[in-house]
C-alpha cells in the first residue's frame, strides 16, 4: 500500500504543472507565468531527484525526473514566449 500511495502522489505532483505548460503551447503568452516559482519548484524537484537517489528509491527518482523536465520545458517555453 506505501509504494502504491508514493506512486499515486508522486504522478499527480509531477502531473501539476501540465495544465500550465498546455496552456503556453496554446496560448504562445507568458506574461503571467512567474520565472522564480519556476526556479524555486526545479531547484526543489531537482533535490527530491538527489534525494531518491541517495535512498536507492526509484519511484521518488522517475517521478520527480518528469516533473523536472515538464518544469524546465515550461520554463524555457516562459522565456522564450516573453521575447516575443
Amino acid at each position: 500500500m506505501e509504494k502504491i500511495v508514493g506512486v499515486i502522489s508522486g504522478v499527480l505532483t509531477s502531473a501539476s504543472m501540465l495544465p500550465q505548460f498546455l496552456k503556453l503551447i496554446k496560448k504562445k503568452n507568458s506574461k503571467d507565468v512567474s520565472l522564480g516559482m519556476l526556479a524555486v519548484i526545479i531547484a526543489g524537484v531537482g533535490g527530491w531527484i538527489y534525494y531518491g537517489i541517495l535512498k536507492n528509491d526509484l519511484i521518488i527518482v522517475f517521478t520527480n525526473s518528469f516533473a523536472f523536465l515538464v518544469n524546465i520545458l515550461t520554463m524555457i517555453l516562459a522565456i522564450n514566449y516573453r521575447k516575443r
